[in-house]
């Protein structure tokens, strides 16, 4: 039986560069429905998700981006959720399914990206554990959308990172030549950089620094080898 896929994508004044991920996505044959979940933006984020084809949930205030992803899994109906952030450059349909086939074959429970511009540490190590893409079962995520409503703005990923390590879950992790800009090339030097630092304090205080380090050695022990994932995507190519 086909595996449907929902995608969620959570969006704050966002509208110049969404367009770059919905054109992977909207239409995508592996893809049954497409989930903008506009956070509060001041520009028309949300009028460019719904003039390219996706549906637009509208959030009336900024809440961050925690309550956005669960906000959007309240609304999905796919067996799998596809999450992808929203300022991502150079995605393409094939990289989505690079995305989705380890999971869809089941040879992987959840998949996350390595994004080309990914910092050197984590290219190094194999493995960004604060990545956005990631690809999961919708059923693993129902039992605790009021939690994750709840986090702190950016404290969704290392969230995640728990409840696949609890369950010890088999990782993909995808290498995409997609990139994402930084906060910095995004909003100013200053406004940037304070972003970052609301970023990591989001982090730390959903998980604290040792935590944090004992995550990344956990799901680089769940990861899958390289091979494995070859031979998931041609299986999912129908190789």
């Amino acid at each position: 039986m086909r595996v449907s896929v929902s995608c969620i994508i959570p969006a704050w004044n966002e509208a110049e560069r969404l367009p770059f991920v919905l054109k992977a996505v909207v239409g995508h044959p592996a893809v049954d429905e497409v989930i903008v979940v506009d956070d509060g933006s001041r520009d028309n984020s949300a009028d460019v998700a719904e003039r390219l084809g996706a549906t637009v949930l509208r959030q009336r205030r900024n809440s961050g981006k925690s309550a956005a992803v669960a906000a959007g899994v309240a609304e999905a109906r796919g067996d799998l959720i596809l999450l992808l952030d929203a300022d991502l450059v150079g995605l393409t349909p094939m990289q989505v399914m690079d995305l989705l086939v380890p999971v869809r074959s089941g040879r992987a429970d959840v998949a996350i990206s390595l994004r080309q511009n990914a910092p050197s540490v984590w290219r190094w190590i194999g493995l960004d554990y604060i990545s956005g893409e990631r690809v999961m079962r919708r059923e693993m995520l129902l039992p605790w959308l009021s939690r994750m409503a709840g986090l702190k703005g950016f404290g969704l990923e290392v969230f995640l990172n728990r409840l696949w390590i609890a369950d010890r879950a088999r990782v993909a992790v995808v290498r995409l030549a997609a990139v994402s800009p930084s906060k910095v090339a995004k909003q100013g030097v200053l406004r940037g950089i304070a972003a970052d630092i609301g970023m990591m304090r989001d982090i730390f205080g959903t998980i604290g620094a040792v935590t944090a380090l004992r995550q990344i050695v956990a799901l680089r022990r769940l990861r899958l080898r390289d091979a494995q994932i070859a031979r998931a995507a041609r299986v999912g190519l129908g190789d």
